[in-house]
């Protein structure tokens, strides 16, 4: 067996590779003796896609995954660890029929963090996330799991220069707008509506330098209380979903 980089586990993260890209999967693993009606799903999507599926005790799954499998593993080709590139975003844009709705996560190291982000990003509807290849948490077995099952379900883009890939975005029309604690421009003040990209920075330092400058707009969060910060993934969650709330409003 290999290394955890390739590997997917959890009931919802394995769910939806089989779902979303079962060509990617090349074995699945089950705990011996679970049997119930998720795993039993689990196993009927690998079936339909020709996936061979194992029985492991306890101790082999749990060397897999940590003790957090829930039962359930899938090994994944290594193409899928890497995650896509940027003529992938390229081409996913302008396959798009509505106004896009990306986030982009400027050096975000913690792959728990990176995991939560995905996961907010798919409840929002985000069209794709785009992340630098340099400093940045690896597509790996922490954040799939995190992220339950929202990494196989949300592209994400990995550029290696992540100035070039936000001078592209504006000029394909895409106002990017970062989140910083020092801008004088509430969150709740700004328009995001329209093609929109949103900015968020690292879990200590925030945007980096030249990708503040590359924003058309920063807003900051308002903070009432006497925390003056917030998780990177929590404020993620904040600045789509008030963003969702624009949009629908619009008719975006």
């Amino acid at each position: 067996m290999t290394g955890n980089d390739d590997w997917v586990v959890g009931i919802h993260a394995v769910r939806e590779l089989l779902r979303q890209n079962p060509d990617a999967v090349l074995q699945l693993c089950i705990l011996a003796g679970r049997q119930d009606a998720r795993v039993a799903e689990v196993v009927a999507l690998a079936s339909t896609a020709g996936v061979a599926v194992e029985t492991l005790p306890r101790r082999s799954l749990d060397e897999l995954g940590g003790g957090r499998h829930q039962g359930v593993a899938a090994r994944i080709a290594g193409s899928m660890v890497a995650g896509k590139s940027e003529a992938d975003l390229r081409q996913l844009l302008d396959g798009l029929d509505h106004d896009p709705l990306l986030l982009v996560l400027d050096e975000v190291s913690d792959p728990h963090n990176l995991g939560a982000c995905l996961r907010s990003a798919d409840a929002a509807g985000v069209d794709a996330v785009i992340i630098p290849k340099d400093r940045s948490a690896p597509l790996n077995l922490t954040v799939r799991k995190v992220a339950s099952g929202a990494a196989e379900s949300v592209p994400l883009i990995v550029v290696t220069n992540l100035s070039r890939t936000l001078k592209e975005l504006q000029q394909r029309g895409i106002w990017l707008c970062g989140a910083a604690g020092e801008a004088d421009k509430s969150l709740y003040q700004q328009d995001l509506t329209g093609p929109l990209a949103v900015l968020m920075g690292s879990e200590g330092k925030g945007l980096r330098r030249l990708t503040r400058e590359a924003c058309d707009y920063l807003v900051a969060i308002p903070m009432a209380g006497a925390v003056s910060s917030l998780n990177v993934s929590v404020a993620t969650g904040i600045c789509l979903f008030e963003a969702v709330r624009q949009r629908s409003r619009s008719g975006a």
